[in-house]
């Protein structure tokens, strides 16, 4: 989570508090509309991984911004 919270205040220059409060809104909406199962699968990814990027994804996280 904090991969992405700091892709949003590069990406727009808000607060960090504003950005985790768009991010977990953001992702809660698209938690809600996952099939059921899915949307746990994101708070996994979120946890990070190798080199510390989300998920241990090879720094897919970064291609979201």
């Amino acid at each position: 989570m904090d991969e992405l919270v700091a892709l949003v205040v590069e990406k727009t220059g808000v607060s960090e508090d504003v950005a985790r409060t768009a991010a977990k809104t953001v992702l809660g909406f698209v938690k809600d509309r996952l099939p059921p199962g899915l949307g746990d699968n994101i708070d996994a990814l979120l946890q990070g991984g190798e080199g510390g990027e989300i998920g241990g994804l090879g720094g897919i996280g970064k291609l979201l911004g």
